[in-house]
């Protein structure tokens, strides 16, 4: 009996570490306050006023319209200060890791404050209520559906970060 404790023991203790060694995934919405090109970092400040550090590498994607035009291959290039960008990362340890970057405004993504009607994860989308009154269903990127689709159906008035495909609505962030 006792052997088998030990081996339950241990196979808690390294499931619990496995855990721990894995990168959690989120997004911040903000304006691009300073850049450090030497160390390939942005600091990106939210409404409300907190500052995050990203760390930009080889892997990042840019999305917008200077990355558009100019067929950019290296994501931070094109990142300066004032941009007003969504930045979906990874964190591992104390380091935040971007994956994707989208620039908000002309040629990137546009916005729209929402509120939350109905929530479909099978089929990844979200009936919004608009502020003219009218309802919109958009259809969620899989990096939304990831980090921004839990609780959203609780969440209420939401500003939603979305592109347009062939007249329909592509939603990749939402703020809640």
């Amino acid at each position: 009996m006792r052997k088998y404790l030990e081996i339950g023991l241990l196979l808690s203790l390294f499931a619990g570490f496995s855990l721990a060694a894995d990168d959690v995934a989120s997004a911040v919405a903000g304006t691009v306050k300073s850049v450090d090109k030497g160390a390939k970092t942005a600091v990106v400040k939210t409404s409300e006023g907190t500052e995050h550090t990203i760390h930009f590498v080889d892997r990042t994607v840019e999305h917008g319209a200077e990355a558009t035009a100019k067929g950019t291959k290296d994501a931070f290039q094109d990142v300066k200060e004032g941009d007003s960008v969504v930045v979906h990362y990874t964190v591992k340890g104390t380091e935040k890791t971007a994956e994707e970057i989208d620039h908000v405004g002309k040629g990137g993504l546009k916005t729209s404050e929402v509120v939350i009607k109905r929530v479909d994860n099978g089929a990844k989308t979200v009936t919004v209520k608009t502020a003219q009154g009218g309802e919109e269903t958009y259809r969620m990127a899989d990096r939304a559906a990831r980090e921004s689709g839990k609780g959203l159906e609780k969440a209420g008035k939401v500003t939603v970060y979305y592109t347009e495909d062939a007249g329909k609505k592509i939603a990749h962030f939402f703020n809640k």
